[in-house]
Parts: structure tokens; C-alpha cells; sequence
């Protein structure tokens, strides 16, 4: 064999070893931790997560929690939840907090849940801490800038209430399900109806728990992310008389309507009284027409020969006598027509 080819093949072997060298170096920790921890995986598994660029201490410390907790979780399904967008990590501590808890819940699941409130700030294994232990939501919530929730019993009366409302997470409902603000909405509309159906102001002061027990009879927790385990009435009060003020305000609305009404009445009033003057003033015309027309008929009769000298100072005389009866009937105007 011929130096040249020695020095080749000596040349690929060195390279070839240079290679495994690397790939010792960079995997033997990662190797025998997890064998160890008595959770094996293969050289060619990790070379393969390096080359899919998933985080082979991640993927491997993972598992190894989840056998030491007795959870087995195989490399493959951990890397395909990574590249998919999901948090590993809480996905594991969450399955390990739901089976020491005792809450059925599978890998498929847990990747569900965490894609599904990918984004936010909330994470799977707060929703699995949440069912273990209830929250509890404070209605109305304070960030919407109300305290209370004001509602108006059948007297009239309002009414000021605030409830704190525990819940727990629905794990089989979480993926789909309403929010919070949806718990909120439905308890502050129940409460509502609750105080608008009693007859009294008194009767909701003297039982509050009446209110309570009316949201839990409507299943408000029906679509959503969360079971309501109750409804406390932390605080309740007696608001402002809203029968009386909207009294007040329609008798004021009223009293417009017949003012503006009243108004109507004086103006036509008006303008029939201005209408019959302007009738007198013309019936008036016609009379001061019509008078004088008739010294014109009795020139006509003196001419025709129908009217004489003594017929005429016979209707003189009676028109003076008239006049005289007239001014002993009234005095005062006589005197006033004398000045």
C-alpha cells in the first residue's frame, strides 16, 4: 500500500474520531445523567434533537422528572409539545401536581391546556394548582372600576351587594371554555335578578344568602373553564330610592305636558277672542253701511211722494224722545258723551 493512501485513510480515521470525540463531549453529560437517573437515552436520539434544534437538556431533564414521579414520558412526545410552541416544563410539573393530587389527567391534555392559553399569563400548571385550590374572584372585579353591583327590589329601593365568588378549574372544560369574565358577568346578572325579584329591600337585607342560593340554582358555571364551588355576599347596602326619583321625575315630565297643553288652550282662547273682534268690527261696518243708505231711501221718499214733511218731524220726535229715554237711563254715560 502506497504512503499516500495510508495518509488518506489515516487522514479519515483521525476526522471520523475527531468527530465521535465531539459528539462524546457534547452528549456524555446529558447521556449519563439520564442514566443515572435510570431514564436512558440513546446517542442517536440526542444527536437527532441537535439537529431539530430542540434543547436536548431540557427535553432529557424533563423526562427524568416526570419517571422520578413515577410519570412516563417518552423523549419524542416531550420534543413534538416543544416544536409545537408549548412550555415543557409546566406541562411535566403540571402532570406531576394533578397525579399526586389525584385529578385524572393525561399528556394529551396537559399540551391541550398549555396551547391553549399559549400567550397569556396564565400557564397549565396554574390551571391544575386552580383546581387543587379554588380562587376566588372578586364580583364585580375591582380593575373594571365598579364595587358594587347596584340592582332595584319591586319597593323601589335600591340595593348595593359585592360577592366573592370561588372557583375551581375544570380541567375536561378548560380547552373551549369561557373565561373568568364570563363567571363575573353571569354572577353579577344573577344577582340582579335575585334583588329585582324580592318584593322588599328588607327582605334581601334580612336574608342575604337568599341571593346565593338563587345564582347556584342557575348553573352559571355551564360552558365555562371553572365549577362554582360558591357565592358569598361579602358586602350589602341599601342604595338610593330609584321608585321615588323616577316618581318625582314623571310627575315633572307631567306637569310640562299639561303646561304646554294649558299654553295651547290660552292661545287658541286667544285667537278666538281676537277672531270675534275682528267679527264685531265688521258686523259694526256693515251697521254704519247700512245707516247710511237711509237718508238716501228718504230723499228717495220725499222725491216718490212717499214720506211728507209731518211723517218726518214725527220720526225726529221719536228719535228724540229715544235719545232722552236713553241718557235717564244712563246717566253717566250722558254725562260722559256731555264732557
Amino acid at each position: 500500500m502506497s504512503p499516500i493512501i495510508i495518509s488518506v485513510v489515516f487522514g479519515v480515521l483521525l476526522v471520523i474520531a475527531l468527530i465521535l470525540l465531539v459528539i462524546f463531549i457534547n452528549f456524555f453529560g446529558v447521556w449519563l445523567r439520564a442514566k443515572i437517573a435510570d431514564a436512558p437515552v440513546g446517542f442517536s436520539r440526542l444527536i437527532g434533537m441537535r439537529l431539530r434544534r430542540v434543547p436536548v437538556g431540557l427535553i432529557v431533564d424533563s423526562r427524568i422528572t416526570a419517571l422520578k414521579a413515577g410519570i412516563n414520558l417518552d423523549t419524542d412526545a416531550l420534543e413534538a409539545h416543544f416544536l409545537a410552541g408549548g412550555n415543557v416544563t409546566s406541562v411535566v410539573l403540571a402532570l406531576i401536581a394533578a397525579d399526586k393530587a389525584g385529578i385524572p389527567l393525561d399528556f394529551n391534555r396537559a399540551c391541550a391546556i398549555d396551547l391553549a392559553i399559549k400567550g397569556t399569563t396564565k400557564t397549565v400548571l396554574d390551571a391544575v394548582r386552580t383546581s387543587i385550590n379554588p380562587r376566588v374572584i372578586d364580583c364585580p372585579n375591582p380593575a373594571s372600576g365598579k364595587v358594587t353591583i347596584d340592582a332595584v327590589a319591586r319597593d323601589g329601593i335600591g340595593v348595593r351587594a359585592r360577592a366573592r365568588v370561588t372557583v375551581r378549574s375544570n380541567l375536561d372544560r378548560f380547552v373551549g371554555g369561557a373565561t373568568e369574565e364570563t363567571i363575573i358577568a353571569r354572577v353579577g346578572e344573577g344577582i340582579v335578578t335575585s334583588i329585582g325579584s324580592a318584593s322588599s329591600y328588607k327582605e334581601v337585607l334580612e336574608n342575604p344568602d337568599r341571593i346565593s342560593k338563587l345564582v347556584l340554582q342557575k348553573g352559571l358555571d355551564s360552558g365555562t373553564a371553572f365549577e362554582i364551588l360558591s357565592v358569598d355576599i361579602a358586602d350589602i347596602d341599601i342604595g338610593e330610592n330609584v321608585g321615588a326619583k323616577l316618581q318625582q321625575e314623571q310627575a315633572e315630565a307631567d306637569k310640562v305636558v299639561a303646561q304646554a297643553k294649558a299654553e295651547m288652550r290660552r292661545a287658541a282662547a286667544v285667537a278666538s277672542e281676537q277672531e270675534m273682534k275682528a267679527r264685531v268690527q265688521e258686523m259694526r261696518a256693515k251697521v254704519v253701511e247700512a245707516e247710511a243708505l237711509v237718508p238716501e231711501a228718504m230723499a228717495e221718499a220725499f222725491r216718490k211722494g212717499n214720506l211728507g214733511i209731518m211723517d218726518y218731524m214725527k220720526m225726529k220726535n221719536i228719535q228724540s224722545d229715544t235719545d232722552m229715554r236713553h241718557s235717564i237711563a244712563s246717566p253717566d254715560k250722558a254725562a260722559g258723551a256731555s264732557s
